[in-house]
């Protein structure tokens, strides 16, 4: 986010220096024709698709909500034609009130929506806290005593990070003052002289103020802006400081606090995780930019002359909001999982991840439902700079619990690491996880230009981005060819991946590896390649399913 790396020029006082902008649509480019490494979508409509028939996918996007009446995505969000709207009644009987355009498990039935939440290890930290709290480890039996343990690396783990979060908060109080006063000094140090990079970077101070105010603004212009004042760029920091102070707030005062129940919104019992129908139809909630900039990268609305184009071309977007301001729940993620393939939904994004579980078994079944019912699951990576392979993360395609004689992981389950638009060494997003085993394939994922809410656009970055782009590549193969399965759709995205034989860094340090060792494939997601293998690739006989009905009276 802006803020930590603003929050870091404040410490730090230095420049951090960037590789320039990318082209707004980079993500939709052609690797020979372009030179960057975009999927190659208008390539693909202007020559392999051209004048072919296509029908019509639901993707589900499993998120933090979406702006359904956003301007250039309303004409491709999903409607239950079997709901009538606001009557307070379940018309289609599938146990959901009023889901016209999708569901909300983290929402009451008096309407109030969960905003922040916890953590996981927040609660599995809070599940045994009251129970090991003032044991003494000497009275306890070999079973108690691995339960002490899980609890004591919960615990170390939640204080210390609440502790941090009170720790950054505290910092940037005591240098708000420190900031705006940099930026009142580079102001006196500019005199009559105009706002542009150029005459910034030509001050000469031994102000320690006006050197850290230099290096800020710097960071907020390119070469050519001409600013009337530095007014704009002092409401952008507080902006950005106001941003990163609701930030850890929201860290101590949710997220790693084990005294804080957000189910008290929801009001289910969440003792049974098995439970099925609770929520309400909000499907975009208090804060749907996350979800609303993944949707736009699917499906908004291609070639209607307003902000961006999505990938897929004939779609409808399914908003089921499960992602709160802190880590989704086992729970919400296998109800929304099922709910979205109960109504049709034949490719499932999931841009969300965390790196504990309180209940596994009840995900591994959603996602062996939607197996069953061949459904596509595209799973964002993780933006932690790790080696999924040798560290959690969650959900995963690997079941915890392996039934006789069955699979031991999902078919029907692509992951995505998230690329960089810089070419080179700097091939792979700094962020991304990676896993030559458990990561997929990598994908366009930095300064991703799409939708957010209130008609907007903007720019965000994370593997949330580059997996609805694959979302997005297999929503296109499923509906021009509309006779592959889910199975199929994988493999082509995988096979067709094209290999990069290059040296890169690895995310999150300076060792170079060879980017064939971050993924499964060792390559990048192209729709163009995709496209030649599907044509080349017979499809099988899809399951025809039918809009569950889970009357309940």
């Amino acid at each position: 986010m802006k803020f930590i790396k603003l929050f870091a020029l404040v410490l730090l006082a230095q420049t951090v220096i960037g590789q320039g902008q990318p082209s707004q649509n980079w993500f939709h480019l052609d690797p020979e024709e372009d030179g960057v490494l975009g999927v190659s979508t208008e390539q693909t409509y202007n020559n392999l698709l051209k004048g072919r028939s296509s029908e019509t996918v639901v993707v589900a996007i499993i998120d933090s909500g979406v702006d359904i009446e956003h301007e250039d995505l309303r004409e491709n969000v999903w409607v239950n034609e079997d709901e009538i709207p606001a009557n307070g009644k379940d018309d289609d009987n599938n146990g959901y009130v009023d889901d016209v355009h999708g569901w909300n498990f983290i929402g009451g039935p008096d309407g109030k929506n969960v905003g922040p939440d916890t953590y996981e290890v927040t609660r599995l930290y809070a599940k045994l806290k009251y129970r090991y709290e003032d044991a003494d480890p000497k009275q306890l039996n070999k079973d108690q005593k691995e339960e002490y343990e899980q609890f004591l690396k919960y615990k170390e783990e939640t204080e210390s990070k609440r502790l941090a979060a009170e720790n950054n908060y505290n910092k940037i109080l005591e240098n708000e003052k420190l900031l705006m006063g940099a930026i009142n000094g580079l102001e006196d140090a500019l005199g009559e002289n105009e706002v542009t990079i150029e005459n910034i970077r030509a001050i000469e101070s031994s102000e320690q103020s006006v050197m850290i105010g230099k290096s800020v603004a710097e960071n907020f212009l390119n070469a050519g802006d001409t600013l009337e004042d530095l007014s704009i760029i002092e409401d952008e920091i507080a902006s950005q400081l106001d941003a990163a102070k609701k930030h850890y707030k929201n860290q101590m005062d949710y997220a790693y606090n084990p005294d804080f129940d957000s189910r008290k919104i929801v009001g289910d019992n969440y003792a049974d995780q098995r439970e099925r129908f609770y929520g309400n139809n909000d499907v975009e909630g208090p804060d749907a930019f996350h979800g609303t900039h993944v949707a736009g990268i699917v499906g908004a609305v291609r070639n209607n002359d307003k902000g961006m184009n999505g990938i897929a071309d004939n779609v409808r977007i399914m908003s089921v909001r499960t992602v709160p301001d802190g880590d989704e729940r086992d729970k919400d993620v296998a109800n929304a999982i099922r709910y979205a393939v109960d109504n049709g939904a034949s490719i499932i994004n999931m841009s969300f991840g965390k790196g504990y579980s309180w209940d596994k078994s009840v995900v591994d079944d959603a996602v062996r439902y939607a197996r069953k019912n061949d459904v596509l699951l595209v799973h964002a990576a993780g933006n932690s700079s790790q080696d999924n392979d040798n560290t959690d993360n969650f959900p995963n395609n690997t079941y915890a619990k392996k039934k006789l004689f069955g699979k031991k992981s999902a078919d029907n389950w692509l992951e995505i690491g998230a690329l960089n638009y810089a070419q080179g060494e700097s091939m792979s997003a700094p962020f991304s996880n990676y896993g030559k085993n458990e990561v997929d394939v990598f994908a366009p994922g930095m300064a991703i230009y799409s939708t957010v809410p209130d008609n907007e656009y903007e720019n965000a970055q994370g593997t949330s981005m580059a997996s609805p782009v694959v979302a997005g590549v297999a929503t296109v193969l499923r509906s021009y060819f509309p006779s592959l399965t889910a199975r199929q759709v994988k493999d082509i995205i995988m096979e067709s991946a094209v290999k990069q034989n290059a040296k890169v860094k690895k995310p999150g340090s300076d060792e170079m590896v060879n980017f064939s060792d971050l993924s499964v494939t060792g390559g990048v997601v192209n729709m163009e390649e995709a496209v030649k293998l599907a044509m080349k690739t017979k499809g099988k006989k899809r399951i025809k399913r039918k809009k569950k009905n889970n009357d309940k009276a």
